[in-house]
Parts: C-alpha cells; sequence; structure tokens
C-alpha cells in the first residue's frame, strides 16, 4: 500500500511539474480538504480561510519542481500551507491591533486540564474565537510543534511575547470550556 501512495505521489508531482492543469486539479482535490481546516486555524474568517488555501496551493505548484521525495506530499504541502498563513498574517498584521505585546501571567504548561482534554470539535470553536495573535501562537505551538524561540522569529515577536499569547490562548479556552460545561448541566 505505502508503494502504490509513492508512485501516486510521483505521478502528481511529475504531472504537476510539466504543467499539466488535470494533474494539478488532481493534486489540489486529494489534498485540499486535509488542507482546508488547518487554514482555517488560522483564519478568522472561512473567506480568510480559502484564500489562505488558494495562495497556499499557488505555491504548492511554484515550488513543486522542488520537493525531494523525502517524507510526504501531505506533509510538504501542509508546511507550505503553514508558512502560507504566517505569511498571511504577516501582511495583515499591521492593520491588526492582534499582536500587542501583553503580559499576562503564564500558566503552568505542564498543569493538564480543560484544553487538553476537549473534543476536536469544542477546540475549533475555541480557536476561532481566540484574538488573532493568541490563536497563531496556540496553532504553532500546540499543533504544529514549533518551540516560543522559532515562533517568535516566524512572527517577528519576542519570545516573552510568544509565550504570553500562548498562556492567554490557553487561559482562555479553559474559561469557556469550564462555562460551556457549566452550561450543560
Amino acid at each position: 500500500m505505502e508503494e502504490s501512495v509513492r508512485e501516486n505521489e510521483k505521478a502528481l508531482v511529475k504531472g504537476c511539474i510539466k504543467g499539466n492543469r488535470k494533474v494539478q486539479e488532481q493534486l489540489y482535490r486529494t489534498y485540499a480538504s486535509k488542507m482546508y481546516p488547518i487554514c482555517l486555524s488560522y483564519a478568522n474568517r472561512k473567506e480568510e480561510g480559502m484564500d489562505i488555501l488558494q495562495e497556499g496551493f499557488i505555491k504548492v505548484f511554484r515550488q513543486i519542481k522542488h520537493f525531494q521525495f523525502q517524507g510526504s506530499l501531505e506533509g510538504w504541502i501542509r508546511r507550505i500551507i503553514v508558512h502560507t498563513a504566517i505569511d498571511h498574517f504577516r501582511k495583515y498584521k499591521n492593520e491588526r491591533d492582534a499582536m500587542a505585546p501583553e503580559f499576562i501571567e503564564v500558566v503552568d504548561e505542564g498543569s493538564g486540564g480543560a484544553v487538553e482534554n476537549m473534543a476536536l470539535e469544542d477546540l475549533m470553536t475555541c480557536l476561532y474565537r481566540l484574538p488573532e495573535g493568541a490563536r497563531m501562537v496556540f496553532n504553532l505551538y500546540a499543533v504544529e510543534g514549533y518551540n516560543h524561540r522559532e515562533i517568535a522569529e516566524m512572527l517577528g515577536i519576542s519570545e516573552g511575547t510568544s509565550k504570553s499569547q500562548y498562556s492567554r490562548a490557553k487561559s482562555l479556552m479553559k474559561m469557556w470550556l469550564s462555562n460551556s460545561e457549566e452550561l450543560q448541566r
């Protein structure tokens, strides 16, 4: 099975390199539904998520000649989509007051609890409610696995702001979850 997936990936990459529109459409249809939720987790609105997705796939098609078949094609596309979301954030950063440095007490990250035990649907609902800066840092740290130093470099913020935004995101999500649990009782 693994070998047939690799052969399919090779055929998609080769067709895209040649500029075959049908193969490009096939690649898009294969991976867009997996990448759209990632885009949404970084976006403020569904339309913005779709913009990030479209922009990301334009980059995929421009860069596909550089794919080396080291790792999966899906993982390679995911990295491009995440970096496109970061670029999108940077591009509109000055128009929004999303990353104002706020120094919020850092919550103990090993404390466990509500956020760690949330259902995916609840997590996504909370993610959409987060301020853009906190959502961006939360996604990069908790979902994508970057450390605060890397996030600071990517977003052009201090490491302390990255930690503060992550703490803010966790605190808000815990509060929202506990409020929703109280409402369900």
